[in-house]
């Protein structure tokens, strides 16, 4: 059985050794071409050589043909205007729960929150996110939240009681 896992490792490390080998000569074919005059444009190539680490960082503007005005790479407006996730994290302690949120780029004033019934729903700019709380039993109108150097930090306190022993009550029978 060990010799199976071995096996598999050995293949994995060629396969990965022969898309190196293969990516590294299309970036070389590219930089040839660029020195003849074949691909034309504006680029910037940059092999990395460090310890463990090998490839190429590679940013320009293309040209396919001399009658061919110059492309620049851009990200579609659609993909620039939709609503991404920010990144969040939620801890928990006996007293609270506090929420932490990456909001780059973000002014304060642009930020909405909302703390109701086990929830926590932020706004801001082109990020949206509803966070599910670890707990319902929380005291939403005592939420307070900071924002700086884009990260939005929200410490809501829990409750004493739960909501469920706040909801029963002894009822007297006749």
């Amino acid at each position: 059985m060990t010799d199976d896992f071995e096996d598999i490792f050995h293949d994995v490390d060629d396969f990965y050794k022969k898309l190196t080998k293969k990516m590294f000569k299309e970036m070389e074919d590219i930089e040839e071409a660029l020195r003849s005059g074949k691909l034309e444009g504006e680029w910037d190539i940059k092999p990395i050589e460090e310890p463990s680490v090998k490839g190429y960082v590679a940013r320009g503007r293309f040209q396919l043909g001399k009658s061919q005005p110059l492309k620049t790479l851009k990200l579609p407006k659609q993909i620039k205007e939709e609503l991404r996730e920010p990144l969040t994290d939620v801890f928990e302690d006996k007293d609270n729960v506090k929420l932490y949120m990456e909001l780059p780029g973000v002014e304060k004033d642009d930020i909405q929150l909302n703390v109701t019934d086990g929830h926590a729903e932020v706004k801001a700019k082109n990020f949206y996110k509803t966070i599910d709380l670890p707990t319902k039993d929380v005291e939403s109108d005592k939420t307070v939240a900071n924002y700086k150097n884009g990260v939005l930090e929200v410490t809501i306190p829990k409750t004493k009681t739960s909501a469920a022993e706040e909801r029963k009550r002894t009822i007297k029978i006749e």
